[in-house]
């Protein structure tokens, strides 16, 4: 299996802790939002091998890496999240700079090209978006016209624009995605190839530490030896080879911006004195801004985990778990943001207590590397296929996977997230009955659907038997979360699966009872309870 023994990834955690702690000071990361300043020197510091040598951890040992794996990535790039998002980018930009290279290349290009990333801690962009094509990589403009020589294509010279590129004006190193004749083909440009340009830095709303800027390239000539693979036309596939990993990456970003906004609202509310007791004691505040909201961040932690174990054991073909995780984590992600500025009142809208930063940088998570709509279609689309290839016995079969599991384990949930499962199938039926999906919205309402039933499921088998070392709470109290979650997943799937297919002209009249919504409803029953259990140990956790 792939990755770092546990040893050195608490090593590189907690090196990378205290540079953070030292370095990444508020008032500092503070100022770089302010003044919209990319930190050149952080990033050097960062990739320096004497001090951290971070890109090494995503290039393999063979080429002067660490050949780390997909949860030591998560891992890092969740605390790098924690600490700042628009560093955390910069960082981001150099992995996907690479991944066509590591994807893509041949052995000779491979050996190289990593090495020389390694060695010279370059940073890296990854030339792919477009003004007008938006996240369809399919619909290039940017075209690569091959240059011969006595019968031999000797280069190429590329021309067209780049657009919301990260790392775009400081990067060393560009990986250009551009239309060859024989298809999409991917490119590695030095920054100062004569023709190749760099815009100025986008005014962004957020992640103001990171750099973004357009590229322009105006028949710009590189050697035929820097077309990646050294074949045309597998530019697609080799974008679409690492969108398990890059989208988990992402996840891990939300994930990370999330807990760090919810610590430190919690840590408000033990200091916030209303009516005699602080905030931390009172339901209305911890059961809707807090509870909900770590609930739904662990069930992405605990998705993001399960794909991670299955793309470092060699599996391939997670485009769809790694959306399922990238949708999850930063939608949770930002909804824990927007609660814990809601959750500091007044002082949350301000400056000074950081949550107003966290919810500018996090809300881009849900944009960048596929917006949470693609998200949602990726989704929709392939597990509808499930449904079609399996005559709806895919997600049958994994409710009654979960019913094996409450029965072993009775606290987990999955009794809860069977619930979800059932519903899921029987919507998704439905759907096919009366042929709804031909209403986009309805379709792209289902991978909203999947991804919450999925996680609810996933999160009650693994919540005992392979509980996460990120966040130390107690089993029992993992136990509620996943119990409070899978509720909330049940009810999700069941309420707004049935107002999507009513108003999509569903015909059936006891669609309800297929969803079984009574039952799903009185499985809410002991919710309180647990979010009780669960606002105490968390406020427990993070005492200040």
């Amino acid at each position: 299996m792939a990755g770092l023994d546990k040893e050195t990834l608490e090593m590189v955690l907690d090196t990378l802790k205290k540079y953070g702690e030292k370095k990444l000071t508020p008032e500092y990361l503070l100022h770089l939002d302010h003044n919209d300043q990319f930190p050149h020197e952080v990033l050097k510091e960062l990739y320096d091998p004497a001090t951290l040598g971070l890109h090494l951890l995503f290039i393999p040992e063979a080429y002067g890496g660490l050949d780390g794996g997909a949860y030591d990535i998560y891992r890092v790039s969740e605390l790098m999240a924690s600490f700042d998002l628009g560093v955390a980018t910069g960082v981001l930009a150099t992995f996907l700079g690479s991944d066509p290279i590591s994807v893509g290349a041949t052995e000779a290009q491979k050996a190289y090209w990593m090495g020389r990333i390694a060695d010279e801690a370059l940073l890296m962009a990854y030339g792919a978006t477009e003004p007008q094509a938006g996240s369809d990589l399919a619909a290039l403009r940017t075209k690569a016209v091959p240059v011969e020589e006595d019968g031999q294509v000797v280069g190429y010279r590329l021309s067209g624009q780049k657009q919301w590129i990260s790392n775009g004006g400081v990067a060393d190193l560009y990986t250009i995605l551009a239309l060859a004749p024989g298809g999409p083909t991917w490119f590695v440009v030095d920054r100062d190839t004569p023709g190749f340009a760099q815009g100025k830095p986008e005014d962004k709303h957020g992640i103001r530490a990171s750099n973004t800027a357009a590229l322009f390239l105006e028949d710009v000539y590189v050697p035929a030896d820097r077309l990646v693979g050294e074949v045309e036309g597998q530019g697609l596939a080799q974008a679409q080879a690492v969108f398990g990993y890059t989208r988990l990456m992402v996840g891990a970003f939300g994930l990370g911006a999330g807990w760090e906004a919810l610590r430190r609202v919690i840590r408000y509310s033990q200091e916030r004195i209303q009516g005699g007791a602080p905030l931390s004691q009172k339901q209305g505040y911890t059961h809707k801004l807090i509870v909900p909201n770590a609930a739904r961040l662990e069930a992405a932690r605990t998705y993001i985990e399960w794909v991670a174990e299955r793309l470092d054991s060699g599996e391939e073909g997670l485009a769809t778990e790694g959306a399922v995780a990238k949708y999850t984590a930063t939608e949770a992600g930002n909804k824990a943001a927007e609660d814990a500025i809601q959750g500091h009142g007044g002082y949350g809208y301000t400056k000074e207590y950081m949550v107003e930063k966290i919810k500018r940088d996090v809300r881009i998570t849900t944009i960048y590397e596929g917006t949470s709509e693609i998200m949602e279609w990726t989704i929709a689309r392939d597990r509808w296929q499930l449904h079609l290839k399996t005559r709806g016995g895919y997600y049958a079969d994994w409710a009654a996977r979960l019913d094996g599991i409450h029965a072993n384990q009775p606290e987990n949930g999955a009794n809860f997230a069977a619930l979800a499962m059932r519903a899921l199938a029987a919507l998704l039926e439905q759907c096919r009955v009366d042929r709804l999906t031909r209403n986009q919205h309805v379709l792209f309402r289902l991978g909203e659907l999947v991804a919450w039933a999925e996680t609810a499921a996933v999160f009650a088998e693994r919540v005992v038997d392979k509980p996460t070392e990120a966040i130390p709470l107690a089993v029992p109290v993992r136990q509620a979360l996943a119990r409070i979650y899978a509720r909330q997943a049940a009810l999700k799937v069941a309420a707004d699966g049935l107002q999507w297919a009513i108003g999509a002209g569903q015909t059936d009249p006891v669609l309800a009872d297929f969803l079984n919504l009574p039952a799903i409803y009185q499985a809410q029953t002991g919710l309180v309870t647990d979010m009780d259990c669960a606002a105490a140990a968390l406020n427990e956790l993070f005492r200040g």
